[in-house]
């Protein structure tokens, strides 16, 4: 088994999207999740399997599991301490580590330091990939789980403030309220109040969030702004991704 020594990674958790688990380049020095692995075990995949990794919160093949058990160590002072279920993958072009917490599924996932992928290249130079057995399962996206579509060309802030911004029309939506909606939509598309002041709930709020999605900008910045306004929950992931 190929291993790696003295990788730094930054721990993503819970992520179904692999947008969602940053570059190095998008790494924060606080706020992140950032561990040096002492040794960890690196595993060359096809590109199906590591694809169904990085997007995916399923169960890991058994046979994966067995293979890297134990053999991931971090330090604490002089001691070294092993990980049940962490590894590398690589598929010949990206790479990603994954620690289960002692499950069966990709909890925590990051994303390497350039440096750190020449050297995997280097490693599986002459190497095959390993053929693991999965289970498929078609993707489906929604407003808490957008579309790579939504935040293609997007840093990691504006990531995250389009987020922030799905999940304050998530409670809009959730609010049933038809003057509400309207009102928000004429905020966003004031051009077209004669328009909205026509549409029922639905109507309005699904031709919002369709305006909504496509690209990035100021407009959505402020639209985002308004809507948290008084949210304690909202506001305080504002500050958090605007520090």
């Amino acid at each position: 088994m190929l291993y790696l020594h003295d990788v730094w990674v930054n721990w993503f958790e819970g992520e179904e999207n692999g947008y969602n688990i940053c570059p190095f380049h998008e790494w924060r020095k606080e706020g992140d999740q950032i561990t040096l692995l002492n040794q960890v075990p690196l595993l060359f995949v096809e590109k199906d399997f590591f694809h169904f990794v990085e997007n995916h919160l399923l169960d890991l093949p058994e046979q994966l599991l067995n293979e890297i058990y134990n053999k991931t160590y971090i330090r604490k002072n002089r001691e070294r301490i092993p990980i049940e279920y962490c590894f590398i993958l690589t598929d010949g072009k990206n790479s990603l580590a994954i620690d289960t917490i002692g499950y069966k599924i990709p909890f925590k996932k990051s994303r390497l330091h350039p440096n750190e992928e020449m050297n995997i290249l280097q490693l599986i130079e002459h190497a095959h990939p390993v053929s693991y057995p999965f289970r498929t399962e078609k993707k489906e996206y929604h407003i808490l789980s957008p579309s790579p579509k939504t935040m293609i060309g997007l840093t990691r802030k504006e990531r995250e403030q389009k987020k922030l911004l799905f999940m304050a029309l998530d409670k809009l939506f959730r609010s049933e309220s038809t003057a509400e909606v309207r009102y928000w939509y004429t905020e966003w598309n004031p051009g077209k109040y004669k328009e909205i002041q026509k549409m029922n709930f639905y109507e309005a709020w699904r031709n919002l969030f369709l305006e909504i999605q496509k690209g990035w900008g100021k407009k959505h910045v402020l639209l985002c702004e308004k809507l948290i306004k008084g949210e304690e929950y909202f506001e305080h992931l504002s500050r958090i991704i605007n520090k």
